[in-house]
């Protein structure tokens, strides 16, 4: 099973980077690959955690599909965590993890770990996906300093 996982040093707050990975409505505006994304529902479960249910749809040329993921945006742990729920993927879960440096900014973690249910899926999209996937956290800090500076 394809996985992926990195951490980056960046000079922004974790709080900072945490709210920019927990907007995922804007992600087709910066992420690779992204050409949609749609909020099915967003419920808060407990003080500081809440759960969004997001259908993503992602391309590249003529290729197409749609998955649906559970989002658990935990603001008093700085922790999100994505579970697969529907789409091409048998299985598909990822982890954000955000700590302040005492220097001043913070440590992203990103990992991520994916499998399609279709082999030829796999090799029409797998290259260009374990691509993608490794600019995510790139992507995340360009935008955060387009957004503060």
């Amino acid at each position: 099973m394809p996985s992926f996982k990195t951490t980056r040093t960046v000079r922004h707050q974790a709080t900072q980077m945490f709210d920019l990975v927990a907007d995922v409505e804007a992600y087709p505006q910066f992420l690779p690959l992204c050409t949609a994304l749609r909020v099915r529902r967003r419920v808060p479960v407990t003080d500081g955690v809440e759960t969004v249910v997001a259908e993503m749809q992602v391309g590249f040329k003529a290729i197409r599909e749609t998955f649906t993921s559970r989002v658990t945006i935990d603001r008093l742990r700085l922790i999100i965590m994505v579970e697969y729920i529907d789409g091409p993927f048998s299985h598909l879960e990822n982890q954000w993890t955000f700590i302040d440096r005492p220097d001043g900014g913070c440590d992203v973690g990103f990992s991520i770990s994916y499998e399609f249910a279709s082999r030829t899926l796999g090799l029409l999209m797998g290259t260009m996906f374990d691509t993608a996937f490794r600019r995510f956290a790139e992507a995340f800090e360009k935008r955060a300093d387009e957004i503060y500076g």
